[in-house]
C-alpha cells in the first residue's frame, strides 16, 4: 500500500522554483574626456575625472626639426596646479596609447610640442549590460 501511495504524493509536491536570472554585469566603456590638436605647447581646460581611469590617444606627425621632434603630455591638477604624472613623452612622429590611474579629481593637460600633435583622453566608466535571457 505504502508503494502506491508514493506516486501519488509525489504528484502533490509544489511545483519547482523558477531558476534566477543572472544579475547583470558591470562593465567599462570609455567615456570621451576631450579631443585636443594644434601644433606647439598647450594647457587644455579643466576636466573632471570621476573614476580615475584614463586612456589618452595620441599621435605626433609632420616633420620635426633638427632635434627630433618632442611629445610630452602630462596630467595636472586643476585645484594645485601640480603636475601628477607624465602620459606621453616621445621623441618624433609616431602614435599610441597611454593609461593611467589617478584619483577622481578635476585636472587638466599640459602638451609640450615642436610639431604637429593630436591627443585624445577618454575615462573608463561603469556600463552595465543585461545578460541573455
Amino acid at each position: 500500500m505504502i508503494a502506491a501511495l508514493v506516486p501519488a504524493w509525489a504528484g502533490c509536491q509544489a511545483p519547482a522554483t523558477p531558476v534566477a536570472r543572472a544579475a547583470p554585469a558591470v562593465t567599462s566603456r570609455w567615456h570621451p574626456l576631450g579631443t585636443w590638436s594644434g601644433r606647439g605647447n598647450r594647457q587644455t581646460e579643466s576636466f573632471d575625472v570621476t573614476t580615475g581611469a584614463l586612456r589618452l590617444r595620441w599621435e605626433a606627425r609632420g616633420e620635426a626639426p633638427a632635434s627630433g621632434g618632442r611629445l610630452q603630455v602630462s596630467l595636472h591638477s586643476s585645484v594645485s596646479g601640480r603636475p601628477l604624472q607624465t602620459l606621453v613623452d616621445h621623441v618624433g612622429a609616431g602614435a599610441g596609447t597611454a593609461y593611467a590611474a589617478d584619483e577622481p579629481r578635476v585636472s587638466y593637460l599640459v602638451i609640450e610640442s615642436d610639431q604637429e600633435w593630436t591627443a585624445t583622453l577618454d575615462e573608463a566608466v561603469p556600463a552595465t549590460t543585461i545578460p541573455d535571457r
